[in-house]
């Protein structure tokens, strides 16, 4: 591109700020190391940080598309953190005014927008692209499908009988159809910096865990969005009660600074049952996102409900023990790595309900005999027989 006597290269590494180089001129005498832009394509993810985490999986089958291309992400202040050093994306945009200005002066080839809201949809019609993909917005205001192949997506959110009864797809498989992108079952994409790694290392040996020890997590909270997708105390209590009798576990609290008074509760209670002082450890919940991150990669199990720590869980390739009750168990994909508990024969459920008409059965239907044996299990036929060989 010319500007009146300067070439401005095409290559990501030209901000027109400063030299890509120090004491370079690549626009006089060409890049140093040039990276072009090739296809540029923006993904809108802000909602739901267990969301956000599940949409990376998306980005291998991006890449095998567009060989060469930017990707581009936007979304929430309180979710950026969690794409830090992913290797598929060149940049994250953080939504606010300052953003919206530099993104719609921007030229893209390929939006996806992944959420079915009227801020996104909004912004996704003013942004000037090539092609869009997901959801936009009409004159009146209501949220539509941009592409045919996003209209499967669209009616599941609209037809509850295809959402809870019929739907057999993961929402990566979902994704994947309405980005026109070829499936794969690709994993979700988390990467924690070496620091990050030898922090949790090191937080294991600090509170004395042992390499043979199996780490079992306790996901105990939710976003305040569906309260009901937690365990109650006296649940999470009486777990933990049971899983301390038996030798070689370690068990960890884990959440985010709304869950702190709820795990100082459970440690508390749980701590004055015989055998579980020294066995059950409170990791700190307000240090932040990555070190959040670091607390539950010290786990070699995490039981969970259907939230941002089961999400994350996943991405960290732990085994997870996913309990389900409001939430369409068919849309999650554990990746061979777990075990779902499904209310059967509870017809309310799944629902979606933010407040329960039915006294919170699907909690109460939630089976500890289960979980119990499936750690016991996973404990004698897998943990111990990598602690034999040698792997850790």
């Amino acid at each position: 591109m010319k500007v009146f006597d300067f070439e401005i290269p095409e290559c990501k590494n030209f901000t027109g700020y400063k030299p890509c180089y120090p004491y370079t001129k690549c626009y006089e005498s060409g890049c140093v190391d040039p990276k072009p832009f090739g296809v540029k394509i923006l993904i809108i993810n802000l909602d739901a940080m267990g969301n956000v985490l599940l949409t990376t999986s998306i980005l291998p089958a991006i890449k095998r598309k567009y060989p060469e291309s930017s990707i581009y992400w936007l979304t929430l202040k309180n979710t950026h953190l969690l794409l830090d050093n992913n290797p598929y994306l060149d940049e994250v945009f953080v939504w606010d005014p300052e953003t919206w200005l530099i993104l719609e002066n921007m030229k893209f080839d390929v939006v996806m927008n992944v959420d079915k809201s009227r801020r996104s949809a909004s912004l996704t019609m003013k942004l000037n692209a090539d092609k869009k993909l997901g959801y936009g917005m009409n004159e009146h205001g209501q949220i539509i499908p941009l592409n045919e192949s996003a209209s499967y997506d669209y009616r599941l959110g609209l037809d509850d009988e295809l959402k809870f009864k019929r739907n057999e797809k993961t929402r990566q498989e979902i994704l994947c159809e309405m980005f026109e992108l070829e499936y794969k079952r690709d994993e979700y994409v988390l990467v924690l910096t070496d620091e990050e790694k030898k922090f949790s290392e090191e937080y294991k040996r600090k509170v004395g865990i042992k390499e043979d020890e199996l780490v079992v997590g306790f996901n105990t909270g939710c976003s305040p969005l569906y309260p009901n997708k937690k365990m109650t105390i006296e649940q999470h209590v009486e777990l933990i009660s049971r899983l301390s009798r038996y030798d070689g576990i370690k068990l960890v609290l884990l959440g985010g600074p709304e869950d702190t008074e709820r795990n100082e509760e459970i440690f508390n209670r749980s701590i004055k049952i015989d055998g579980v002082a020294g066995k059950l450890i409170n990791t700190p919940t307000t240090e932040g996102i990555r070190r959040g991150i670091c607390y539950e990669n010290i786990c070699d199990v995490v039981i969970t409900g259907d939230s941002y720590g089961m999400h994350l869980a996943i991405a960290l390739k732990k085994f997870v023990i996913a309990w389900f009750g409001l939430s369409s168990w068919t849309e999650i994909d554990l990746y061979d790595r777990g075990v779902k508990l499904i209310p059967e024969g509870l017809e309310c459920t799944p629902c979606w309900k933010k407040v329960c008409p039915y006294n919170l059965e699907c909690i109460k239907m939630i089976d500890l005999d289960k979980i119990e044996e499936i750690v016991i299990k996973y404990k004698e036929e897998v943990f111990d027989k990598l602690a034999k060989k040698g792997v850790f």
